[in-house]
């Protein structure tokens, strides 16, 4: 901002008083400018590193959930905090933890009712998550969503308690995702739990289902001996990473040829879910390694299972699906958008691919 004269209009007055930002890497002291105008105008300096009355950063703010995850479980969160806010922090406070865990609850119950028919959902991965809880036997089952948007960006759509991955459960969580204005999904990508397939035909039978590739050579696998597993292991690389349908489906009927007659298990095992671990030939080329697994649920929640091992169930039923929630929102800000994004509006006007490309760019 400038003066007629070509000066400039405002320019620096001091500082406000020093306060401590807590950050990753301890606590750091910051001082505010201040700002005046020369032409008495009032004005004020916002700074877009350091926002009015923030204490902490947003990194910091993402890692306070896996403290309290920690430090409940372990009784470690005051070592945890003295290395990230200082040796003088004394940890979480109960009024904190309460705080916290009332916060997440009213974030989680408003973000369960958001309206879900703003855009287009492309696909959908779907996956159930198990964590211990406290003070009971069996573990949680988290039945959790993810779709990608018509520009490319994954969110989380439904992070809700199960019964062991049951067609209810799932067909409770369709439906609640329908009656938030969800449209039918092009393609949906999960394991082969038949709970969710079964509520997905009734829901949304329009849509097109992908057996996760990574799940089901697992499963083939299991059903040989182990020194036969490397060479099927590579036998099932070469369907789905063959480079058209055809070429898969002669790779796919060469591995029942050879396997079935010795392991007939891990033949059917295979063939009975031959259409679905096909159908991603029917969509872009480029969507190719996103839609063939259900990785990005599998990687999300990488580190919650881990430590779910390690540690014994230490929160209540609502309390780990609250912090699942805000788990969740933590890995969702750092996801990249979908590769080849551009050709999902293609995907949405009904588009054919064959082998991954359309007519015209086989023509061209």
């Amino acid at each position: 901002m400038r003066t007629a004269c070509g000066h400039a209009a405002v320019v620096r007055n001091g500082h406000h008083p020093a306060r401590p930002l807590q950050t990753g890497i301890g606590p750091v002291s910051v001082r505010i400018p201040k700002v005046r105008s020369k032409t008495g105008a009032p004005v004020t300096f916002r700074s877009a590193l350091v926002p009015p009355y923030i204490r902490k950063t947003r990194s910091l703010e993402a890692a306070l959930p896996w403290l309290y995850r920690k430090g409940v479980s372990s009784g470690e969160t005051d070592a945890a905090l003295k290395v990230l806010l200082g040796p003088d922090t004394k940890g979480l406070s109960a009024n904190t933890v309460s705080r916290l865990k009332r916060d997440w609850a009213n974030e989680y119950d408003s973000w369960r009712e958001q309206p879900l028919d703003k855009e287009p959902w492309v696909y959908i991965w779907a996956d159930g998550i198990y964590s211990g809880l406290h003070g009971q036997d069996d573990k949680l089952c988290a039945l959790v969503i993810i779709g990608v948007n018509a520009r490319g960006e994954k969110h989380f759509l439904a992070i809700e308690d199960g019964v062991r991955e049951s067609t209810q459960s799932w067909r409770e969580v369709l439906l609640q995702l329908k009656s938030r204005g969800m449209n039918t999904p092009k393609l949906a990508i999960g394991d082969g739990a038949m709970g969710f397939w079964s509520a997905l035909e009734e829901v949304y039978p329009l849509s097109l289902q992908q057996r996760c590739w990574q799940h089901k050579t697992m499963n083939v696998l299991n059903c040989l001996p182990k020194l036969s597993q490397p060479k099927a292991k590579k036998a099932l690389h070469n369907i789905w990473q063959a480079e058209t349908k055809n070429d898969a489906g002669k790779a796919f009927d060469l591995f029942l040829k050879i396997y079935d007659p010795k392991y007939p298990k891990a033949a059917l095992c295979l063939q009975k879910d031959r259409e679905e671990l096909m159908a991603f030939f029917d969509f872009p080329a480029q969507h190719w390694q996103s839609i063939r697994t259900s990785n990005p649920i599998e990687s999300a929640f990488a580190t919650i299972r881990h430590r779910t091992k390690l540690s014994k169930g230490c929160l209540s039923r609502d309390g780990m699906l609250h912090m699942m929630f805000k788990l969740g929102q933590c890995a969702e800000e750092n996801w990249r958008k979908l590769r080849g994004f551009v050709y999902l509006a293609k995907v949405i006007i009904g588009v054919k691919f064959t082998d991954g490309i359309t007519n015209n760019q086989a023509a061209a």
